[in-house]
C-alpha cells in the first residue's frame, strides 16, 4: 500500500509558470498517493511542449485531467463524483474535454468510457507520452484510450515541472511498478512489473533541483528498497544480466550513497519501503550520512503472522521486530510510520490483539490506519470472502487510531526540551504568524516567523507538544 499524502494536497488544481506560446489550458487534480502527485508534474510537462499551460480555474479550462487512485474504496467514489461534476460542466462548455489518468482508468476503462461515458479520454499510468496523440484524436470526435503497461518506461528522460510547488520540497521517482503480489492491493495490476531508473538521470535531476533552489528532495517508488539497476529491464531478469552488468549494478543503498555524496546539503527522504526488501546495508547508510533524513515509513498493515501471511506479505511478525530492532540500534532517534488495515478478511479477535501489541512494541511516530475494502481484481477479492462486518471494521479502525494518537503523543514528548534543525516550508495552516517545518523524523514543527524565510533551515528549541505537531522558537539558523 503506497503512503497517502497529506490531504491539503489531494484534489488541487496544480499550476505552473506559463508559456506565452501556449493557447490551451489544463486543469489537473490528484488524488492518493505521492507518485500520483509526481506523474502530475510528468503529465504537466509533456502537456506543455503540446501547447497547454495550468490554470487552477476550471471555468478557464480547455482539458480536465484527474490523476486516481484505486488503493481504496473511498478513493474511487471520491473521484467519480469530481467526474460528475466535470461532465456536468461540458453541457455548458461543449468544448471542453475530461480524461482520467492513473491506477483508475487503467481498471475502469470501458466503465468509464463505453458505458457511464462521463470522460472523453483514459490514461493508464505507463501512457503519458502518448497523451498528444490522444488528444488528436479526442479533438476529432473520438473517445481515445491507452492503458498498456509498459516494461521499460520509468519518464527518467522527461524533467518534471514542479506543480503548485513551495520551491523547497521536491519528489524524485526512481522505480514505477511492484512485483510483490500483496493479496490486497491493485498496484501490480495497474502499474506493472517493477523497473528501475538509471541512478545517474536520478542525480542530475536531484543537482537541477539543488540549483534552482530547493533544499529537499523525497525518492518515490512503490517500494524503493526493491530499486536494482543494472543497465535497464525488470528486476525480475537480473539473473540473466552479464557479469560485467551484475558487477557494476546500483542497489538502493548505493542510490542512496549516490545522492548524498552528490549534494551534501540537500535533505533526503524516501518512500515507501517494503519490510521484506529493506536491507541492513541500507539502515546503515542512512546512519552513515547526515543529509539523509532519520525518518522511515514501514508498512506492516497487520501484526498476525496469520493475516500477514494471507496478505501474502512475505515477512513474519518477528522477522518485522528484527527490522525494527536494527534501526533503533544503527539510528536510536529514527522516525517511524506505519499503515495498518483493520478488518482483512478472516481477521479474529486475537489476530486484532496481535496488531495492537506489535504497535505496543514499536511504538510508531505516524501512521495511516484504514479499514479493509475490497479491490477488484486483487487476489484478496477473487479468493477471500470480505467477512468482517462494517461495525468490527471500524471498531478495530477506533482501536488502532486511539492506541497511535498515544504513541503519537509519546514519541513527541521526547523531543520536549531539544533543539532540533527545521526546514521551513511555509505558513502554518492555523497561524499566519508562524512558520511550518519538519525536523528530520518527519514531524511537523510550528514556531514564530520573526526574520527567517521559507527554505531556511533554522534550530528550532521544542516547548511543547500535540500528538500530531511540535512546538517552538527559533534560536537560529542552522546552516550558512
Amino acid at each position: 500500500m503506497e503512503k497517502v499524502i497529506d490531504e491539503s494536497v489531494q484534489g488541487k488544481a496544480l499550476l505552473i509558470e506559463p508559456n506565452k506560446a501556449n493557447a490551451r489550458k489544463l486543469y489537473i487534480e490528484s488524488y492518493g498517493c505521492q507518485m500520483n502527485f509526481s506523474d502530475s508534474e510528468i503529465v504537466a510537462s509533456i502537456l506543455t511542449g503540446a501547447g497547454y499551460n495550468t490554470t487552477d480555474q476550471l471555468e478557464e479550462a480547455d482539458l480536465v485531467l484527474v490523476n486516481t487512485c484505486s488503493i481504496r474504496e473511498k478513493a474511487e467514489l471520491t473521484v467519480r463524483k469530481r467526474l460528475e461534476k466535470f461532465n456536468a460542466e461540458k453541457k455548458s462548455r461543449p468544448h471542453l474535454k475530461v480524461g482520467v489518468l492513473g491506477c483508475m482508468a487503467e481498471r475502469l476503462k470501458s466503465k468509464l468510457l463505453e458505458e457511464e461515458k462521463i470522460v472523453d479520454m483514459v490514461v493508464g499510468p505507463d501512457a503519458y507520452k502518448d497523451l498528444p496523440n490522444l488528444l488528436k484524436e479526442v479533438d476529432e470526435g473520438r473517445n481515445a484510450v491507452n492503458v498498456i503497461l509498459s516494461k521499460e518506461e520509468t519518464y527518467g528522460d522527461i524533467a518534471p515541472v514542479r506543480l503548485n510547488s513551495n520551491g523547497v520540497t521536491a519528489f524524485v521517482s526512481i522505480t514505477r511498478g511492484c512485483d510483490n503480489m500483496c493479496t490486497f492491493c491493485v498496484v501490480p495490476f495497474t502499474r506493472g512489473r517493477e523497473r528501475s531508473r538509471d541512478p545517474y538521470s536520478i542525480v542530475e535531476e536531484i543537482n537541477q533541483l539543488w540549483d534552482k533552489g530547493f533544499k529537499e528532495v523525497t525518492l518515490l517508488g512503490q517500494n524503493v528498497d526493491s530499486y536494482l539497476w543494472y543497465g535497464g529491464g525488470l528486476k525480475k531478469d537480473f539473473e540473466k544480466a552479464s557479469e560485467m552488468q551484475k558487477a557494476t549494478a546500483v542497489n538502493f543503498a548505493g542510490l542512496l550513497k549516490m545522492v548524498a555524496e552528490a549534494q551534501p546539503g540537500m535533505r533526503i527522504r524516501f518512500s515507501t519501503s517494503n519490510p521484506q526488501d529493506m536491507t541492513v546495508e541500507v539502515i546503515e547508510t542512512m546512519a552513515r550520512y547526515e543529509n539523509i533524513c532519520n525518518y522511515i515509513h514501514l508498512p506492516v498493515q497487520s501484526g498476525s503472522d496469520r493475516i500477514l501471511k494471507k496478505m501474502n506479505r512475505l515477512h513474519t511478525r518477528e522477522e518485522y521486530f528484527e527490522l525494527i530492532d536494527n534501526i533503533k540500534r544503527l539510528i536510536p532517534d529514527c522516525g517511524i510510520s506505519q499503515d495498518m488495515i483493520a478488518g482483512f478478511p478472516t481477521e479474529t479477535e486475537e489476530d486484532h490483539q496481535d496488531t495492537l501489541s506489535l504497535m505496543e512494541y514499536v511504538k510508531y511516530d505516524f501512521g495511516f490506519m484504514f479499514a479493509y475494502s475490497e479491490r477488484p481484481g486483487t487476489l484478496a477479492a477473487r479468493k477471500l470472502e470480505d467477512d468482517i462486518p462494517m461495525e468490527t471494521k471500524k471498531r478495530r479502525l477506533r482501536e488502532i487510531i486511539e492506541l497511535q494518537q498515544k504513541h503519537s503523543l509519546y514519541r513527541n514528548q521526547q523531543h520536549l526540551g531539544r533543539v532540533e534543525e527545521v526546514l521551513i516550508e511555509g505558513n502554518s495552516k492555523k497561524s499566519e504568524e508562524h512558520w511550518m517545518g519538519r525536523n528530520t523524523q518527519n514531524t511537523v514543527v510550528v514556531f514564530p516567523k520573526e526574520n527567517y524565510k521559507v527554505g531556511d533551515f533554522v534550530n528550532v528549541r521544542i516547548s511543547d507538544c500535540t500528538s500530531a505537531t511540535l512546538i517552538g522558537e527559533a534560536v537560529g539558523y542552522s546552516k550558512d
